[in-house]
Protein backbone atom coordinates (compact mmCIF):
# COMPACT_ATOMS: atom_id res chain seq x y z
CA UNK A 1 0.00 0.00 0.00
CA UNK A 2 2.73 2.10 -0.08
CA UNK A 3 2.27 4.57 -2.57
CA UNK A 4 6.09 3.54 -4.43
CA UNK A 5 4.91 -0.01 -4.74
CA UNK A 6 1.62 0.38 -5.30
CA UNK A 7 2.62 2.47 -8.44
CA UNK A 8 5.25 0.08 -9.12
CA UNK A 9 2.27 -2.84 -9.17
CA UNK A 10 -0.49 -1.25 -11.18
CA UNK A 11 2.28 -0.22 -14.15
CA UNK A 12 2.96 -4.00 -13.89
CA UNK A 13 -0.70 -5.65 -14.17
CA UNK A 14 -1.20 -7.36 -17.19
CA UNK A 15 2.29 -6.81 -18.14
CA UNK A 16 3.23 -10.35 -16.85
CA UNK A 17 4.58 -11.91 -20.09
CA UNK A 18 7.19 -8.59 -20.24
CA UNK A 19 10.61 -8.78 -17.93
CA UNK A 20 11.44 -5.65 -16.31
CA UNK A 21 14.50 -3.99 -17.04
CA UNK A 22 14.38 -1.66 -14.29
CA UNK A 23 11.89 0.11 -11.55
CA UNK A 24 12.58 4.10 -11.08
CA UNK A 25 11.05 4.69 -7.51
CA UNK A 26 10.65 8.45 -7.16
CA UNK A 27 11.55 10.75 -3.99
CA UNK A 28 9.97 14.07 -3.23
CA UNK A 29 13.44 14.66 -2.03
CA UNK A 30 12.01 16.47 1.48
CA UNK A 31 12.31 19.47 3.22
CA UNK A 32 16.12 19.81 2.67
CA UNK A 33 16.73 19.22 -1.36
CA UNK A 34 19.48 21.51 -2.43
CA UNK A 35 20.31 21.96 0.65
CA UNK A 36 24.14 21.69 1.52
CA UNK A 37 26.27 20.00 4.60
CA UNK A 38 26.67 23.41 6.21
CA UNK A 39 23.19 24.36 6.29
CA UNK A 40 21.58 20.19 7.33
CA UNK A 41 24.91 20.69 10.53
CA UNK A 42 22.31 22.84 12.11
CA UNK A 43 18.57 21.92 11.39
CA UNK A 44 16.22 21.50 13.90
CA UNK A 45 13.49 18.68 14.70
CA UNK A 46 10.79 21.21 13.37
CA UNK A 47 12.18 22.08 10.07
CA UNK A 48 12.68 18.46 9.77
CA UNK A 49 9.62 17.80 10.19
CA UNK A 50 7.79 20.03 7.94
CA UNK A 51 7.44 17.94 4.31
CA UNK A 52 6.83 19.72 1.42
CA UNK A 53 4.19 17.38 0.02
CA UNK A 54 2.95 14.50 2.32
CA UNK A 55 1.23 14.70 5.94
CA UNK A 56 3.23 11.81 7.88
CA UNK A 57 4.09 10.95 11.11
CA UNK A 58 7.56 11.76 12.98
CA UNK A 59 9.55 8.78 12.08
CA UNK A 60 8.69 8.07 8.44
CA UNK A 61 8.91 12.54 7.93
CA UNK A 62 12.26 12.22 9.34
CA UNK A 63 13.20 9.37 7.00
CA UNK A 64 11.93 11.48 3.75
CA UNK A 65 14.05 13.97 4.76
CA UNK A 66 17.04 12.00 5.15
CA UNK A 67 16.12 9.92 2.48
CA UNK A 68 16.15 7.05 4.20
CA UNK A 69 12.69 5.72 3.87
CA UNK A 70 13.38 5.74 -0.26
CA UNK A 71 16.59 3.34 0.81
CA UNK A 72 14.19 1.15 2.57
CA UNK A 73 11.77 1.56 -0.08
CA UNK A 74 14.43 0.21 -2.25
CA UNK A 75 14.82 -2.51 -0.04
CA UNK A 76 11.45 -3.83 0.00
CA UNK A 77 11.22 -3.38 -4.10
CA UNK A 78 13.91 -5.86 -4.23
CA UNK A 79 11.70 -8.61 -2.78
CA UNK A 80 8.31 -7.52 -3.83
CA UNK A 81 9.23 -7.39 -7.26
CA UNK A 82 12.00 -10.13 -7.68
CA UNK A 83 14.50 -7.54 -8.76
CA UNK A 84 18.02 -7.23 -8.64
CA UNK A 85 19.47 -3.86 -7.04
CA UNK A 86 20.96 -3.17 -9.82
CA UNK A 87 17.52 -2.72 -11.68
CA UNK A 88 15.99 -0.37 -8.69
CA UNK A 89 16.73 3.45 -9.45
CA UNK A 90 16.07 6.62 -7.36
CA UNK A 91 15.31 9.92 -8.74
CA UNK A 92 14.24 13.37 -7.61
CA UNK A 93 10.93 13.89 -8.50
CA UNK A 94 9.78 17.28 -5.76
CA UNK A 95 5.78 17.55 -6.89
CA UNK A 96 5.13 14.27 -5.96
CA UNK A 97 3.12 13.27 -8.97
CA UNK A 98 4.45 10.83 -10.61
CA UNK A 99 4.48 7.97 -7.75
CA UNK A 100 6.93 5.81 -9.94
CA UNK A 101 7.71 3.87 -13.04
CA UNK A 102 8.45 0.68 -14.21
CA UNK A 103 11.08 0.67 -17.80
CA UNK A 104 10.44 -3.31 -19.66
CA UNK A 105 13.08 -4.54 -22.21
CA UNK A 106 11.67 -2.78 -25.02
CA UNK A 107 12.51 0.46 -24.11
CA UNK A 108 9.13 1.83 -23.02
CA UNK A 109 8.23 3.67 -19.59
CA UNK A 110 4.94 3.22 -17.85
CA UNK A 111 3.97 5.50 -15.00
CA UNK A 112 1.58 6.01 -12.30
CA UNK A 113 0.52 9.33 -11.57
CA UNK A 114 -1.66 10.70 -8.74
CA UNK A 115 -1.83 13.83 -6.40
CA UNK A 116 0.19 13.04 -3.06
CA UNK A 117 -2.91 11.22 -0.89
CA UNK A 118 -2.38 7.93 0.32
CA UNK A 119 -6.44 7.17 -0.31
CA UNK A 120 -5.95 6.08 -3.87
CA UNK A 121 -2.91 3.25 -3.13
CA UNK A 122 -5.08 1.94 0.17
CA UNK A 123 -7.92 1.77 -2.18
CA UNK A 124 -6.53 0.04 -4.98
CA UNK A 125 -5.14 -2.64 -2.72
CA UNK A 126 -8.39 -2.78 -0.83
CA UNK A 127 -10.93 -3.63 -4.30
CA UNK A 128 -8.01 -5.16 -6.12
CA UNK A 129 -8.53 -6.47 -8.75
CA UNK A 130 -11.40 -3.74 -9.20
CA UNK A 131 -10.84 -0.41 -9.13
CA UNK A 132 -13.41 1.31 -7.14
CA UNK A 133 -15.13 4.37 -7.83
CA UNK A 134 -14.14 7.16 -5.79
CA UNK A 135 -14.93 10.93 -5.68
CA UNK A 136 -11.06 11.63 -3.96
CA UNK A 137 -10.32 14.62 -5.69
CA UNK A 138 -8.29 14.84 -8.99
CA UNK A 139 -4.93 15.16 -10.50
CA UNK A 140 -5.08 18.47 -13.22
CA UNK A 141 -1.84 18.87 -15.50
CA UNK A 142 -2.64 22.50 -15.42
CA UNK A 143 -2.10 22.80 -11.85
CA UNK A 144 1.31 21.19 -12.00
CA UNK A 145 3.18 23.00 -15.44
CA UNK A 146 6.01 21.86 -14.68
CA UNK A 147 7.14 18.60 -13.49
CA UNK A 148 10.75 18.28 -12.54
CA UNK A 149 13.73 15.03 -12.30
CA UNK A 150 17.05 15.07 -10.78
CA UNK A 151 19.36 12.84 -9.28
CA UNK A 152 19.81 12.10 -5.32
CA UNK A 153 23.34 13.79 -3.91
CA UNK A 154 24.09 10.62 -2.27
CA UNK A 155 26.98 12.37 -0.54
CA UNK A 156 24.97 14.71 1.28
CA UNK A 157 22.07 12.46 2.00
CA UNK A 158 23.91 9.21 2.41
CA UNK A 159 21.51 7.13 4.17
CA UNK A 160 20.10 6.11 0.87
CA UNK A 161 23.76 4.81 -0.29
CA UNK A 162 23.89 3.02 2.56
CA UNK A 163 20.55 1.02 2.11
CA UNK A 164 22.04 0.13 -1.29
CA UNK A 165 25.02 -0.93 0.57
CA UNK A 166 22.93 -2.93 2.66
CA UNK A 167 21.35 -3.98 -0.07
CA UNK A 168 24.44 -5.47 -1.84
CA UNK A 169 25.86 -6.73 1.19
CA UNK A 170 22.85 -8.94 1.98
CA UNK A 171 22.04 -11.42 5.06
CA UNK A 172 21.63 -9.76 8.22
CA UNK A 173 22.76 -6.10 7.25
CA UNK A 174 19.60 -4.76 6.16
CA UNK A 175 18.15 -5.52 9.73
CA UNK A 176 21.08 -3.61 11.10
CA UNK A 177 20.27 -0.49 9.09
CA UNK A 178 16.80 -0.65 9.70
CA UNK A 179 17.32 -0.96 13.75
CA UNK A 180 20.14 1.35 13.94
CA UNK A 181 17.98 3.98 11.57
CA UNK A 182 15.59 3.57 14.12
CA UNK A 183 17.61 4.34 17.67
CA UNK A 184 18.98 7.57 15.48
CA UNK A 185 15.80 8.94 14.48
CA UNK A 186 14.27 8.78 18.19
CA UNK A 187 17.38 10.43 19.27
CA UNK A 188 17.58 13.47 16.31
CA UNK A 189 13.88 13.97 17.39
CA UNK A 190 14.77 14.06 21.00
CA UNK A 191 17.64 16.64 20.46
CA UNK A 192 20.44 14.29 21.11
CA UNK A 193 21.76 13.76 17.84
CA UNK A 194 22.37 15.60 14.83
CA UNK A 195 21.09 15.61 11.47
CA UNK A 196 24.21 14.51 9.51
CA UNK A 197 24.92 12.36 12.48
CA UNK A 198 22.53 9.84 12.06
CA UNK A 199 24.04 8.27 8.91
CA UNK A 200 27.16 8.21 10.28
CA UNK A 201 26.07 6.41 13.52
CA UNK A 202 24.35 3.79 11.15
CA UNK A 203 27.41 3.58 9.43
CA UNK A 204 29.62 2.51 12.44
CA UNK A 205 26.96 0.34 13.17
CA UNK A 206 27.04 -1.83 10.31
CA UNK A 207 30.53 -2.32 10.35
CA UNK A 208 30.66 -3.42 13.98
CA UNK A 209 27.92 -6.07 14.29
CA UNK A 210 28.79 -9.28 12.81
CA UNK A 211 27.86 -10.28 9.33
CA UNK A 212 25.24 -13.24 8.75
CA UNK A 213 25.15 -14.48 5.22
CA UNK A 214 21.93 -16.46 5.39
CA UNK A 215 20.39 -15.50 8.61
CA UNK A 216 17.56 -16.89 10.12
CA UNK A 217 14.36 -15.33 12.59
CA UNK A 218 16.44 -16.07 15.39
CA UNK A 219 19.41 -14.75 13.64
CA UNK A 220 17.29 -11.84 12.99
CA UNK A 221 15.93 -10.72 16.12
CA UNK A 222 19.66 -11.23 17.81
CA UNK A 223 20.69 -9.20 14.96
CA UNK A 224 18.33 -6.14 15.80
CA UNK A 225 18.58 -6.24 19.42
CA UNK A 226 22.32 -6.16 19.04
CA UNK A 227 22.42 -3.37 16.24
CA UNK A 228 20.18 -1.27 18.71
CA UNK A 229 22.75 -1.37 21.54
CA UNK A 230 25.56 -0.41 19.17
CA UNK A 231 24.01 2.72 17.44
CA UNK A 232 22.80 3.54 21.20
CA UNK A 233 26.33 3.06 22.31
CA UNK A 234 27.36 5.32 19.41
CA UNK A 235 25.21 8.18 20.70
CA UNK A 236 27.22 9.12 23.29
CA UNK A 237 30.84 9.23 21.85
Amino acid sequence: MDSEHSAIFQCIVGEEMNPIEKIILTASGGPFLGKDREYLQKVTREEALKHPNWCMGDKVTIDSASLMNKGLEVIEAKWLFGLKPEQIEVIIHPQSIIHSLVQFEDGSLKAQLGIPDMKLPIQYALGFPKRIKSDFDRFSFTDYPNLTFQSPDLKIFSNLALAYEALHKGGNIPCVLNAANEVVVNAFLEGKLGFLNMPEVIEKTMNSVAFIANPDLNNYVETDSEARKIAGSYLFR
